[in-house]
């Protein structure tokens, strides 16, 4: 026999469902559909595993799992939940359980899942406190995309492990950072926050690492890097993909050694901080491109966290918008409520600028509309008609043929005399694109180069026929 479970289920086709996989692996199953049920069955037998739902005929299956501790301390519970929030997610996490599964969920993953639990029949470490319903969780949806993400943010509440945030601009990275630094065992220390990319190059060390008065011109006084700010709790690196090379360089021998210097400084400091670093560019091309180091990569992508795109959870823009229409009245703005038709609305339109831009876009209407209610009408009137949505195959037709109506209206413009127009053309596609080569190497002819696929002196002798002026590309040392 495998092992005695536990299932609390008021769902009797989940029941069933789970019921069937688990016998077929061999498993006892008992199974009961409210708290009070599963009392007595926990006070007159042991189980090697629990499953439970959260709402239950007669009440919050998580709220009520002390005296499950106190009838069966070494018993893993794993958790399963229609309420997909990372809300739930994380009380699963402070509840001590095995595991957490949003429903629907997958069952093979569920078996396995079980068989690990039945196995181990350890429970993790130190619990957090209860972090109970309506305390306010920064994040906002329950399609299946964001309870990915849930899952991913409760399993590093209890560790200090790296964290690699991804996604889109306007997706909420640094949201995902709060929420790990607030719901961790961190929580009582400092979060700071540092976006690489709107620092100048130049000042990228010391802003993170400080400097010793006279260290640099200007340095006129001792200054605290955002490290030592952050010691003893989190420090979020936004953007980290346009960190200069040589802050790639003290940055991965902070994270190696958990020491850092100032800049101008020799005494070593030791720092006791949490990395999460975030980024919406892709970072393996840049490592290709020798623009990020590898190394550094690996060290800061110990847990990945993808964050989806708007497009791609259209089910939550409903809950975001009226969410953003509650924190609109916080700030002061009129109330307005939002109808069925102007959801519909907002889920058709495209968000290129994601979450950001749905908020930016409530707040808008919140104070333009001359109506308390929000539908389709105040949509159009306010933020204009949606432009039509493309697939990725459609945006990529789209590009091309605006590469060839901008090469036609070159031609006609120019008018190339006879026998000129392909040396013509290719001439004047190929000075930006050489310019692009260079913007993206620094000014480094030799990647430039390699980038583009010719020989260096190719490309030399081309800059200068083109009249490219190469040194405006030049990054600063």
């Amino acid at each position: 026999m495998a092992g005695s479970i536990l299932l609390v289920e008021d769902d009797s086709a989940i029941a069933t469902v789970i019921t069937a996989a688990l016998e077929d692996e061999g498993f006892a199953i008992r199974r009961c559909a409210s708290i009070a049920q599963r009392d007595d069955h926990l006070s007159t037998v042991s189980f090697d595993v629990m499953l439970t739902d959260v709402m239950l005929e007669d009440g919050d299956g998580l709220q009520t799992l002390s005296a499950v501790r106190d009838a069966a301390p070494d018993m893993p519970v794993i958790v399963l939940s229609a309420q997909n929030t990372l809300d739930t997610a994380v009380r699963a996490s402070d509840n001590d359980a095995f595991e957490y599964f949003p429903k629907p969920f997958d069952l093979d993953e569920l078996v396995r899942a079980v068989k690990q639990a039945a196995a181990s029949r350890q429970t993790s470490a130190s619990t957090l406190p209860e972090i109970g319903e309506g305390d306010g969780m920064p994040l906002v949806g329950r399609s299946p995309a964001m309870q990915g993400v849930y899952r991913l943010i409760a399993r590093v509440l209890r560790n200090d492990l790296t964290v690699l945030v991804t996604g889109e601009s306007g997706t909420g990275k640094e949201l995902v950072a709060e929420a790990v630094h607030q719901l961790g065992s961190r929580r009582t220390g400092p979060f700071v926050a540092v976006n690489t990319a709107a620092i100048p190059h130049d000042l990228v060390e010391s802003e993170l690492f400080g400097h010793e008065k006279g260290a640099f011109t200007g340095a006129i006084v001792q200054a605290i890097g955002k490290f030592e700010q952050a010691n003893g709790g989190t420090l979020f690196l936004d953007e980290i993909g346009d960190m200069p090379p040589e802050a790639q360089t003290r940055l991965l021998r902070a994270l190696q050694s958990g020491q850092i210097r100032r800049v101008g400084g020799r005494q070593e400091i030791a720092v006791d901080v949490r990395i999460i670093a975030a980024t919406n560019r892709d970072l393996l091309p840049l490592i290709e491109a020798g623009k990020f180091r590898e190394d550094l990569f690996y060290r800061l992508n110990v847990v990945p966290i993808e964050l989806p795109p708007l497009r791609e959870r259209r089910e939550d823009i409903e809950v975001l918008a009226r969410h953003f229409l509650a924190q609109a009245v916080e700030d002061g703005l009129p109330q307005r409520l939002l109808t069925s038709e102007g959801a519909e609305g907002l889920a058709k339109r495209h968000w290129r600028g994601n979450v950001r831009e749905l908020r930016n876009a409530i707040y808008r209407l919140a104070v333009m509309s001359r109506k308390d209610e929000i539908d389709a009408e105040v949509l159009d009137d306010t933020l204009g008609e949606e432009r039509a949505i493309f697939t990725a195959d459609q945006e990529a037709d789209q590009h091309d043929a605006a590469i060839g109506n901008a090469l036609e209206q070159w031609l006609l413009r120019n008018d190339p005399p006879h026998g000129t127009v392909y040396g013509s053309a290719l001439a004047a596609f190929e000075k930006p694109l050489i310019e692009f080569a260079l913007r993206q190497t620094g000014g480094n002819q030799l990647r430039a180069a390699k980038l583009l696929g010719i020989n260096r002196n190719t490309l030399r002798k081309r800059i200068t026929e083109l009249l490219i002026e190469s040194d405006r590309f030049t990054r600063p040392l």
